[in-house]
């Protein structure tokens, strides 16, 4: 029977981590998607632990979108 891999953690209940040297993998190698990931997993598991009401996790979710909205391409240079 193959041994089951023992983890090293969770971030926000939902992200797996092998070994704190993969948590250091996680920290060097964030990119936008990664980060707009995680901070959605972090706002989730804050409402359902109570820390947020709706309204709350609401303005935070606009907040993120508007921070990762991508800006259209002006064509004029003037």
């Amino acid at each position: 029977m193959e041994e089951e891999k023992k983890l090293f953690g969770k971030l926000f209940n939902s992200i797996d981590l092998s070994s704190e040297e993969h948590l250091d993998l996680i920290l060097q190698n964030m990119n936008k998607d990664n980060a707009f990931y995680i901070l959605t997993q972090a706002v989730k598991l804050a409402y359902e632990s109570g820390v947020y009401s709706m309204g709350e996790v609401e303005v935070i979710s606009k907040s993120i979108r508007v921070l990762t909205k991508k800006e259209p391409i002006n064509s004029d240079n003037n």
